[in-house]
């Protein structure tokens, strides 16, 4: 089954079970939108991402970074990041996020896809740094592309288009019981920029 933004609201849940998904579809105008592509292209520190697989260390072409209230530590794939202090950008984009979604963030974690070619495998966040059955805020700049869901058991997929300044909310238990992928694809030629802000348990 395949989603678009112009036919959900925010408060619909995309998923039919074992989970909450909801797309809000482009919640900032194209000029914004624009805006803070730019922005983030331009201020953040991005670096390639890195991965230990199997002893063996993968350095990808998509780039990371991580931004947070405090120096949080976050792992996952093996390896650990630190987080960097907000720029004014992020802490614009946070406050857009809560207000829309009616959740606190204390962290951000961004992905830099640079075309069609790279994209994110099939996964769930569920790493011990983040909150339990947190709200994860994916928000999207740059390239349109497909975002896939699929269950764990019943193996039931659901893409979704995700849109330049476009903003979908991961939540509840979907992390226990749904993967996510951006697949790779030949029809984006140009950057993707993805925000998501989540968060890090603090105790």
């Amino acid at each position: 089954m395949e989603l678009f933004d112009n036919l959900f609201d925010g408060n619909r849940n995309l998923l039919p079970y074992d989970g909450t998904v909801n797309y809000y579809g482009k919640i900032l105008p194209p000029q914004k939108a624009n805006h803070y592509f730019d922005r983030l292209m331009d201020s953040i520190e991005w670096v390639n991402d890195r991965a230990i697989i199997f002893g063996n260390e993968i350095v990808t072409k998509r780039k990371v970074a991580w931004y947070g209230d405090q120096a949080f530590e976050y792992s996952y794939s093996n390896t650990t990041k630190r987080a960097l202090p907000w720029t004014k950008e992020l802490l614009e984009l946070k406050k857009i996020a809560e207000e829309q979604t009616q959740e606190t963030y204390n962290s951000c974690l961004l992905n830099l896809y640079h075309n069609g070619d790279e994209g994110m495998a099939w996964h769930s966040d569920g790493e011990k740094d983040l909150k339990k059955n947190g709200a994860i805020a994916s928000l999207s700049f740059g390239a349109e592309r497909k975002f896939a869901f699929k269950h764990k058991t019943s193996k039931e997929k659901i893409d979704i288009i995700l849109g330049h300044g476009s903003l979908l909310v991961m939540k509840g238990v979907t992390q226990t019981y749904w993967l996510h992928r951006l697949p790779p694809t030949k029809k984006a030629f140009s950057a993707r920029i993805n925000l998501t802000f989540r968060s890090i348990d603090q105790l």
